[in-house]
């Protein structure tokens, strides 16, 4: 009887211990082994998708588990997808655990340092002593975006147009799977028609132009300075203005046919005193030296564009002083210039007012009909 006994209460005992692991087992409680864990919010992003192409790898993932000291992370590109994963190096690879950036090394892992290898298709990133802890957010950076400890110089190589897996193992728990992309490039293509208007305008007596004051009314087509007095300098103007959508800007210039010059063939010559100067100078009556005619009468061109030639300087003092003048010449003298898209309005950019004044002293020829042609020239820069 004691035995039958003693057999019974283990048979009780057996059954007791079968049935709570069935419960549990229903219940969902883990028994005896632990299961690997997937990593969370896995990406890889490229910095860029086109095939054929170098590129740089940002993979970023929360591992639940952890990774203890002297386990790996391993990233595995996939077999013979992905070229020149092993020429990647730990200068090339950045690891950052929770905002921390560790230190990676060539070599066997040791004290706190991680060690990288890559070979074939799979870049390994081995602990010393360093620990991940569990819900740890990582991020690995894979060439030249890579910057901590040295700047990253191989990059990985894009393989043929498709989605592509790459896999990670964490330690000795966690793993986890994203896919890339690798696109055709789009080519974007437009064009946009070229804008050139130029226009001249016409300005009423008493406008300023850099420092003096026109004494008459002028059209789009003429400069009339009627009846000249001794000694008495009159000074007209017209106004040019430019829309355009070029690059680099425009350039307008402006030449005479001939000096002023009436049928007798007596001349106004060019500002100052015959000289015909070409560097801008403050204006001054003619001398009149007698015997001398070209110190008898003069004119000359000013502007109120303060970016004038090439290096875009004020040579006519405008907002200054004023009253600098050219002579008016039969090769181009510059008067207008902007190095960008223009708008017609904005003074010195889309508008300006260019300025000619005669002066004659008493020893001029007359002459009812003294005459040249001006031409303006306005160049688009591409």
């Amino acid at each position: 009887m004691i035995r039958t006994n003693t057999t019974f209460t283990l048979l009780q005992a057996i059954t007791a211990v079968v049935t709570l692991a069935i419960i549990l087992w229903f219940v969902g409680v883990p028994l005896f082994r632990a299961e690997a864990a997937n990593v969370i919010s896995f990406s890889n992003t490229l910095s860029d998708s086109a095939p054929g192409v170098v590129s740089n790898h940002t993979l970023s993932f929360v591992t639940p588990t952890g990774l203890a000291a002297g386990e790996t992370i391993s990233i595995n590109f996939g077999t013979g997808v992905f070229t020149d994963v092993g020429t990647i190096v730990a200068a090339d690879v950045d690891l950052n655990v929770n905002g921390v950036e560790q230190s990676l090394i060539d070599g066997v892992a040791s004290g706190a340092d991680w060690n990288v290898t890559a070979a074939g298709d799979v870049i390994d990133i081995e602990s010393g002593t360093s620990t991940i802890g569990a819900n740890a957010t990582v991020t690995i950076e894979i060439g030249t975006n890579a910057t901590t400890g040295g700047a990253g110089s191989n990059q990985i190589t894009n393989p043929a147009v498709n989605s592509y897996e790459i896999t990670l193992t964490v330690g000795s728990s966690d793993t986890g799977a994203t896919r890339v992309a690798i696109v055709d490039v789009v080519t974007v293509t437009a064009s946009v028609e070229t804008i050139f208007d130029f226009t001249v305008t016409g300005v009423n007596a008493g406008a300023a132009i850099n420092g003096d004051t026109t004494s008459g009314t002028t059209t789009s087509t003429e400069i009339p300075f009627g009846v000249l007095e001794a000694d008495t300098a009159v000074t007209a103007a017209q106004d040019l203005e430019v829309s355009t959508n070029a690059a680099n800007g425009f350039v307008v210039t402006v030449h005479a046919d001939q000096q002023l010059t009436s049928a007798t063939g007596a001349d106004i010559d060019g500002y100052s005193n015959g000289a015909y100067t070409d560097t801008p100078l403050f204006y001054e009556s003619p001398t009149s030296a007698l015997g001398d005619e070209d110190t008898y009468g003069h004119w000359g061109i000013t502007t109120n564009d303060d970016t004038i030639y090439p290096d875009l300087d004020n040579y006519f003092d405008v907002g200054g002083g004023g009253r600098m003048y050219v002579s008016a010449s039969t090769t181009p003298v510059e008067i207008f210039r902007h190095d960008g898209p223009a708008d017609s309005t904005t003074q010195g950019v889309g508008i300006t007012r260019v300025g000619y004044t005669v002066e004659v002293g008493p020893l001029q020829e007359a002459g009812s009909d003294y005459t040249a042609t001006l031409t303006y020239v306005a160049t688009p820069v591409f």
